[in-house]
């Protein structure tokens, strides 16, 4: 909010040796006017045009993920006081996190430091990095407590108010609370977890090369089970693979006969979300890679040595031993999240819950982006007779062809399930959809204007849990709040179709871009816009060059692209540094 002073000063203004009465008068719709009194020969008016005094909102943004990195690369701070609070002082390019586990890519290729990103030509971002432990939507503060365990002085915990409060923290492991999966198995969500099954992946050939070992001992150690056949727990196995049989084989030949990778899927495919011919080919390339695919069981519990399911077709029970597990089954809300939810009324959620234009439900001036969040699209049936009502123009009671086609484009705006529906239907325009609910192509009536759309809502789809959304919702966000102060109406202002005037603030519109997955021995799928699927080694060029061009910062594109070429030179690194 800008605040004007109001006030007078007298100053006394020497020039020439001569004294002259100067007063400065203010006014709330203008800056400083300055009348001189007797000016002397030769000199005019003096006129001081100065800027109107403005007080930042404060912003404070949780999270340097996809969503807070890409909110902050965008906004312009000079209408903000903007700091960040992250347990993690860099960025990381999770993508390329199955790689970092098997040495293709190292660890500090993929990581930029968030000082590096929030550096801005004009202006300050503040960086602290701290874990957020609590919101306060009532009092608009947040309570932190620093990460760093050294015994360093000073005070851990503190708090920052904030005037618009960004959440983007992400998620956590979701272990549906299976026992035993925290104790036993690994996870890869962070570049640490990364590292730690570098680690672990060495450890298990070293312990199995030990003299002394039966052979059903070795077979134990070198069985590396995947619980998740999305596209995390593959790309793990596909990488593993090719660690495996283009290096440690050849660093640990008397072993080599024993090594085996299962992948355990509680869906009938893996790659469930993807089409089904990658599903399909991604099965038929683990099948000649001797990667063992289950799908259709649940696990049960998980021990030191042992993996208990359940096949979900029969209910029979069994159990494999494992030297290695790495759990990726999909992701769960962090605590700080829920009991933030709790606090607005949320708590019955599993997620959660914001508008189209990323605003929590039930709170103000709080924005929640990424994988902590999901859209709550609004129904279309909810506003349905007043949507009629605005596109009624000459108030007959009914909708001719013409008035129903000026609304429709601000219709999908506003409910993008309608455009889903119209495709899905392959309805090219209002006359198709009015022939297609039996009315007929002239004009249409309140109750045949319901009919036309009220499947329409069946369409709403959950976003994915993707760096994709994330990044695209910390850029659409940046762009909102970069002209918030510009326009005059309500950022999440009333649907508006053409008769009341278009929105300042569009609702958030995910754009998908594709999808690739990796699937080892420099093959790839990639389900490209337009139902366009692609699969083989010209794929994986294709995931190269777009990993590469998708880099946060040239350090890292270029780091990245040599540890690809070192890789094809000098194969991976096998150490556990």
């Amino acid at each position: 909010m800008r605040f004007f002073s109001h006030f007078s000063r007298i100053l006394l203004h020497n020039r020439s040796a001569s004294a002259t009465l100067l007063i400065l008068s203010s006014f709330s719709g203008g800056g400083l006017i300055a009348y001189a009194d007797s000016p002397s020969d030769g000199e005019r008016p003096i006129s001081i045009e100065n800027e109107k005094e403005t007080k930042k909102k404060k912003v404070v943004v949780l999270g340097t993920g996809w969503a807070g990195t890409s909110f902050l690369k965008d906004l312009d701070i000079s209408s903000y006081d903007v700091q960040v609070v992250s347990p993690r002082n860099y960025f990381a390019f999770t993508p390329l996190l199955p790689s970092v586990t098997c040495g293709t890519v190292e660890a500090r290729s993929i990581v930029e430091p968030v000082r590096n990103i929030i550096k801005k030509r004009y202006g300050e971002i503040k960086y602290w990095e701290a874990e957020c432990l609590k919101v306060d939507p009532v009092t608009k503060k947040v309570f932190c407590r620093s990460n760093i365990e050294e015994n360093l002085a000073g005070n851990n915990e503190f708090s920052l108010d904030y005037d618009y409060l960004v959440i983007a923290v992400g998620a956590q492991v979701n272990t549906f609370n299976t026992p035993g999966v925290w104790e036993n198995c690994h996870f890869l969500k962070e570049v640490e977890d990364a590292q730690r099954i570098r680690r672990s992946v060495i450890n298990c050939f070293e312990k199995a090369v030990l003299p002394g070992l039966t052979e059903e001992e070795r077979r134990i150690n070198l069985h590396f089970v995947i619980v998740g056949g999305g596209p995390t727990g593959v790309e793990f196995a596909a990488e593993l693979h090719d660690f495996v049989h283009e290096d440690l084989v050849k660093l640990y030949p008397s072993v080599k006969d024993f090594v085996s990778i299962s992948v355990i899927q509680s869906g009938d495919h893996i790659l469930n979300a993807f089409d089904e011919r990658i599903s399909s080919f991604a099965e038929q390339k683990f099948q000649r890679d001797g990667i063992q695919v289950l799908t259709g069981f649940r696990v049960l519990s998980v021990s030191d040595r042992m993996i208990n399911m359940k096949a979900k077709s029969t209910g029979v029970e069994a159990s494999i031993p494992h030297g290695m597990v790495l759990w990726s089954t999909g992701v769960g809300t962090r605590p700080l999240v829920k009991d933030f939810m709790e606090q607005i009324g949320q708590g019955n959620r599993r997620v959660l819950a914001t508008d189209e234009w990323l605003k929590v439900k039930g709170c103000e001036d709080v924005y929640a982006l990424g994988d902590c969040a999901t859209v709550d699209q609004r129904k279309i049936m909810e506003d349905i007779s007043a949507i009629f009502k605005a596109a009624d123009k000459d108030d007959s009671g009914t909708l001719t062809v013409e008035e129903f086609q000026d609304v429709i484009e601000d219709i999908i705006i506003r409910y993008p399930q309608v455009e889903l529906f119209l495709k899905s239907k392959h309805l090219l325009d209002v006359t198709d959809l009015l022939k297609d609910v039996g009315g007929n192509d002239k004009e249409v009536d309140i109750e045949g204007f319901k009919l036309a759309l009220s499947h329409a809502d069946k369409q709403t789809k959950s976003l994915p849990a993707t760096a994709q959304v994330a990044a695209q919702q910390g850029a659409y966000l940046s762009r909102c709040f970069n002209v918030r102060d510009k326009t005059i109406s309500n950022p999440e202002g009333p649907r508006k179709f053409r008769s009341g005037g278009r929105h300042e603030f569009r609702p958030f519109r995910y754009k998908h871009f594709g999808q690739f997955a990796p699937l080892g021995g420099e093959q790839a799928a990639a389900e490209l816009p337009g139902d366009w699927v692609s699969m083989g080694h010209s794929t994986q060029w294709l995931w190269y060059s777009v990993y590469a061009s998708k880099q946060v910062s040239w350090r890292t594109r270029f780091l990245v692209v040599g540890d690809w070429s070192r890789k094809f030179l000098f194969g991976r690194d096998s150490s556990r540094i």
